[in-house]
């Protein structure tokens, strides 16, 4: 029952643009004008909505307090168009499918809301690719609690002793050694090659490489 565990922005998608969008709106909303660039804020996107409305709010010069009111109304209107400029990362259905092929068990496990997280995959046509969904509100506590991971990989019908979680922070990174398992980061994210600084236990940097990478670290 080996089990490969996904994070989801910025590992399996690039979810950044989508998401910028989203807290511009806040913005426009609150009389100001496009504040966050997908050029230059599309790492604090992949951080999440608060991070996104935090980096605003400082440019702005507003009360932070106000961050909590602006946090439903931007994932309102995520939901609305969460997928109009996302797209998965070169190789992603090839190399997911081909572990599934090859007796692997494959799930999600993020901090993106669950319902955010299954409308997205399934708009994009994606959801049966795997076997488990978990996002940050599927239980009281998420990455890099090893909980929500170990959660993942028991839907998906694996075991956590012979899996590994691919990702793109320093969360992932945690999550994976909390619930004592190998990480693998991404080198094509937001983050590129600074992820080596997190010293995971392997790279990838195409999906065409997962099936080897995944093959060294749990057979």
């Amino acid at each position: 029952m080996r089990t490969v565990i996904f994070d989801l922005d910025g590992t399996l998608a690039d979810t950044g643009a989508d998401l910028i969008a989203a807290a511009n709106a806040c913005f426009r909303d609150l009389g100001h004008g496009d504040i966050l660039s997908v050029e230059t804020d599309k790492g604090a996107a992949l951080k999440g909505g608060r991070s996104m409305l935090t980096l605003g709010f400082g440019r702005l010069g507003l009360d932070p307090a106000g961050i909590d009111a602006q946090y439903p109304l931007l994932l309102e209107h995520y939901g609305r168009d969460i997928n109009r400029h996302t797209v998965f990362y070169p190789g992603v259905e090839k190399a997911v499918r081909a572990l599934s092929d090859a007796g692997y068990r494959v799930g999600i496990c993020t901090n993106k809301p669950e319902g955010l997280a299954v409308t997205l995959m399934t708009r994009m046509g994606a959801r049966d690719w795997f076997g488990s969904l978990i996002g940050a509100d599927t239980l009281p506590v998420r990455k890099p609690d090893p909980a929500p991971y170990r959660l993942a990989v028991e839907r998906a019908g694996g075991r956590v002793e012979n899996s590994l979680l691919i990702g793109d922070t320093v969360t992932d990174r945690d999550t994976a050694r909390n619930a004592g398992v190998p990480s693998v980061m991404v080198t094509f994210g937001p983050g590129g090659d600074d992820v080596r600084a997190l010293e995971p236990d392997g790279y990838l940097d195409h999906y065409d490489n997962l099936g080897p990478v995944v093959a060294e670290l749990i057979g």
